[in-house]
């Protein structure tokens, strides 16, 4: 016993003092095989601890728990995403059938997601196989032979649809002669006439067109994107709940300031939320993966103009920002085309508050995308050797923001300039809009010219191109007025111009009051719409080259070269996109009806009560003094008289004296 207590001092003395001792090796050597390899780590980490063996016991639970959850690590979250999915299934389930129209947005995203999964599974086990099937297909003269076939089945096509869907509509056939017009005008103002790629410039066509009819044309496609337009309007309002906060109420809800502008700040936070989290570079990818297969354009340029489709025209750059300094003169000129061509989705949401219609804004933007790369290799071909050919070390950058905190809040600030420079335009422009106006105005009196203003100057100028586009001849005075203010003042004051008519039409207000057209047709506000749908102005001209040269300073006198070009060339895209609209729309929606309408009493105007007074009108005729008598439809109805007089006190017309 006591050589046994002897031990324990000398094993210490040894620890403390750095002598060796053999009889504690030797015990060491014994003890070591019982150790088990959780005890080692226990151990370890209580010595890292530095804790006593007594609580170093006490913590070898947690500790085994610890390396068990480490061995089953994915075990464990395969597990627990499956008990996710599960419950989202359950959820989702109950959603649809408790009532699906309610529960349609949820039924559509899930659907996407689920699409995205499904492709990265396929992509992930049949890519390599897949590829290895297309190889055949890389033969240069089985290539040309399916191409020339492809191009000869689209113009029968083409040719067989107009001759058929126009019949009914010959209207039509205007908005097909301005798109062929706009072609040749910007192939003979093109930099290289034999160098034009003719594949781009027809693929890109081609894409807007087929895109145009699903959009317009076809029932699910045009309730796919009216439903979009709806659910962003609900989303958009949401933005009240900020700006009625700081603001209030009267001012948020009346007042353009703080109505439109605070959307921008709110489409500015969303948007840089959904860039950390990489769903924006994902869908750029796609977009522009699709593109660049179709048109053959180099990765750079396609990234840039499909990026338009979301971002501004200073932002879009960014995303091929490490680059710039090597693009040619062509891959440039289609970057800036991309950028005139499309709008933001921040003053997006800022166009549907003015009453926009939102379906047609989001069509013509995402239209534009593949128009403005064919147009832009039309003006400006390829003759120099791209360095961006093939997709090898072109990436998008990811967001720099450590959390989603940050990128809400990153977002939101960065969309006060824009927000700003909204406001200080608007104020600029139609400050000096009212300053040409009247010194236009004293100009033509002193001539007796009355009226002069830049308005009605660009109702007379534009008024040719604008009739080409489809717009009846009526209407074409009022939108070539919009188009001339947004090409050489702002976007926004042309929309907002939009928006002003088309309350008159929908509060009722009759077509002509002493003689001037107080608002347009349903098919020319469509087609409006497309055409103002792009930053081509002359003030965008100074943004472009500021953002761009911020970027790439050695390169500002290549970009002043070809801006002027890519201004005019995004203008025409936005032009041929309306006509692809004359050439596709047809009313939709059922017409009303009069009888039932004019039978039960209304108080107050809208379009319905216009349109069906207007046709009692037509229908009615004056007999002397005796009582009006009806014709057509109206005729020996009871309630006809009644229907007038009603009609007679909101609109005037001879049959009411």
């Amino acid at each position: 016993m006591e050589k046994a207590r002897g031990k324990k001092p000398v094993a210490a003395t040894t620890v403390e003092t750095g002598i060796e001792n053999p009889g504690l090796e030797l015990m060491e050597e014994v003890v070591k095989p019982e150790r088990s390899r959780t005890e080692t780590q226990g151990h370890s980490l209580g010595d890292g601890l530095g804790l006593p063996s007594r609580q170093r016991r006490n913590l070898q639970p947690f500790i085994k728990a610890r390396s068990f959850y480490k061995t089953h690590a994915s075990l464990f979250k395969k597990i627990l995403l499956g008990l996710l999915c599960l419950a989202y299934a359950a959820y989702f389930l109950a959603a649809c059938i408790l009532d699906f129209q309610r529960a349609l947005a949820l039924f559509v995203i899930t659907c996407l997601v689920i699409f995205v999964l499904f492709h990265q599974f396929l992509k992930k086990l049949f890519g390599k196989k897949l590829t290895r099937c297309l190889k055949p297909f890389e033969n240069s003269c089985l290539r040309l032979w399916i191409k020339w076939v492809f191009a000869g089945i689209s113009l029968v096509g083409l040719i067989l649809w107009l001759a058929l869907d126009t019949a009914q509509r010959p209207e039509q056939l205007i908005s097909f002669a301005g798109i062929c017009m706009f072609i040749l005008i910007l192939f003979a103002c093109s930099k290289h006439h034999s160098a034009v790629c003719w594949r781009t410039v027809f693929w890109g066509l081609g894409l807007q067109f087929v895109f145009g009819i699903l959009v317009i044309r076809t029932d699910p496609g045009f309730n796919a994107f009216q439903w979009l337009g709806k659910q962003i309007q609900i989303f958009l309002n949401y933005t009240v709940a900020g700006s009625s906060f700081v603001f209030g109420d009267m001012l948020a809800k009346d007042v353009f300031a703080f109505q439109a502008l605070p959307i921008i700040l709110f489409f500015g936070c969303v948007m840089s939320i959904l860039y950390y989290l990489g769903l924006v570079q994902w869908v750029v990818q796609k977009v522009a993966w699709f593109l660049q297969i179709t048109m053959g354009t180099t990765v750079t340029e396609t990234l840039a103009v499909a990026g338009n489709i979301f971002v501004g025209m200073t932002e879009a750059p960014l995303l091929i920002r490490p680059y710039l300094a090597d693009m040619t003169y062509s891959e440039i000129h289609a970057v800036m085309t991309g950028g005139f061509a499309t709008i933001s989705g921040t003053v997006l949401g800022a166009f549907i508050s003015f009453g926009i219609d939102a379906s047609s804004l989001i069509s013509a933007s995402v239209m534009a995308a593949p128009c403005a790369l064919a147009l832009s290799k039309l003006v400006y071909p390829e003759v120099e050797e791209s360095k961006f050919k093939s997709e090898e070390g072109v990436e998008l950058p990811p967001g720099k923001e450590k959390n989603v905190l940050e990128a809400a809040s990153n977002g939101a600030t960065d969309a006060i300039g824009l927000a700003a420079n909204v406001a200080a335009n608007l104020i600029a422009f139609l400050a000096v809009l009212a300053f040409i106006n009247a010194a236009l105005s004293w100009l033509g009196e002193l001539v007796d010219i009355q009226g002069l203003t830049f308005q009605v100057i660009c109702s007379y100028v534009l008024r040719p191109l604008v009739f080409m586009m489809g717009v009846e001849w009526a209407d074409c005075p009022m939108v070539a007025e919009m188009v001339g203010i947004k090409f050489f003042t702002n976007e926004f004051v042309a929309y907002q111009q939009l928006s002003q008519y088309k309350n008159k039409r929908l509060s009722g207000v009759e077509e002509w009051i002493e003689g001037k057209k107080q608002w347009i047709s349903i098919r020319a506000e469509i087609i409006t719409t497309f055409s103002l749908c792009g930053f081509a102005n002359l003030s965008s001209i100074g943004i472009t080259l500021g953002g761009m040269t911020s970027m790439v300073p050695h390169r500002k006198s290549d970009f002043s070269k070809v801006v002027v070009s890519a201004l005019l060339t995004g203008a025409c895209v936005s032009l041929i996109s309306a006509c692809v609209a004359g050439i596709l729309y047809v009313p939709r929606g059922v017409e009303p009806d009069c009888f039932s309408f004019l039978n039960t009493s209304f108080s107050n105007r809208t379009y319905e009560t216009y349109v069906c007074c207007k046709e009692l009108f037509q229908s009615t005729s004056l007999n002397g003094t005796n009582p009006p008598s009806f014709s057509g439809p109206w005729e020996d109805k009871e309630f006809s008289a009644i229907a007038l007089a009603n009609c007679c006190g909101f609109y005037t017309n001879t049959v009411c004296a």
